[in-house]
């Protein structure tokens, strides 16, 4: 179930945040005690910020967020897809359901709009689950010491 940060998903997101397995892609992970004290009771909530919900408890989070203009020319300004599941969650096809659940969500909202998603060439199952979801190379190029891979994901058409 996709659904709003809530008060409770705290711990969850602070879990999320600290897991090095998490973070293998993403620069590592923060410091817990850092969490701790950062961490809003109440989770930052927006249009296109999702909590992944499986039998009541958090498992992971969906973000779709304009790609800002630091970001790859060929994505800036875009929707940019984002994930991020706990591992004990992983290889069950959650990341894959939720991903797409939230992809027709965006299609609903805005029509015909491209998104874009980024990783790291190295992470082999987010490489699929970008192929899963239908998007397609555009660039690959290097930052934060290793290659990063940049997919499109064309956008819908409304049917008339």
């Amino acid at each position: 179930m996709l659904r709003e940060p809530e008060a409770r998903d705290r711990a969850a997101f602070i879990e999320l945040l600290a897991s090095p397995e998490v973070h293998t892609y993403l620069g590592g992970p923060r410091p817990l005690d850092e969490l701790e004290r950062e961490m809003p009771e109440v989770p930052e909530r927006w249009p296109g910020s999702f909590v992944v919900e499986l039998d009541g408890v958090m498992i992971g989070q969906i973000l779709l967020r304009r790609a800002s203009e630091q970001h790859r020319p060929a994505a800036a300004g875009k929707a940019d897809l984002g994930y991020l599941f706990l591992p004990r969650a992983w290889g069950f096809g959650y990341a894959a359901e939720s991903c797409a659940a939230a992809l027709d969500w965006f299609d609903g909202v805005l029509p015909g709009e491209p998104v874009v998603l980024a990783t790291q060439s190295a992470n082999v199952g987010s490489m699929r689950l970008a192929a899963k979801l239908g998007f397609t190379e555009v660039e690959r190029y290097h930052a934060w010491d290793a290659e990063q891979w940049l997919g499109l994901r064309s956008p819908v058409t409304p049917s008339s």
